[in-house]
This record gives structure tokens, C-alpha cells and sequence, in this order.
């Protein structure tokens, strides 16, 4: 499900970081896909702190 949810980042204003994922869609996706909207509403933030770090980093290197 999470990896779904790659496409619905939020990003800084100038685009250079990622500060999270869209909650909302991502517990729209995951009820679509059956799971329970409440589970997931109290995963996804310790998911999401995993999930922003590569991308981060990703673009920490590129900008160096």
C-alpha cells in the first residue's frame, strides 16, 4: 500500500524537500484497497517518517 502512496508527496515550497506524504489520500488509497481506514491512520505516521528519509537524502546529494 505504501508504495502506492509514492505519487502523493508534500513537498517544500521550493520543491527541494519532502516534508511528508498527503495523509488523506493515502487512507483513501488504502480503504480502496479494503484495509481498515483507522489501522492505517495509526501507522501511516511512523511509515511516513521512514518514507520522507531516502527521498531526502536523494535530493541532498543532488544539490551537493
Amino acid at each position: 500500500m505504501l508504495t502506492r502512496c509514492g505519487g502523493q508527496l508534500r513537498l517544500a515550497s521550493n520543491g527541494a524537500v519532502v516534508i511528508g506524504i498527503d495523509l488523506a489520500a493515502a487512507i483513501a488509497i488504502a480503504s480502496a484497497l479494503g484495509y481498515d481506514a483507522r489501522s492505517v491512520a495509526e501507522l501511516l505516521p511512523a511509515a511516513e517518517s521512514g518514507l520522507i528519509t531516502a527521498p531526502n537524502e536523494r535530493l541532498a546529494t543532488r544539490q551537493n
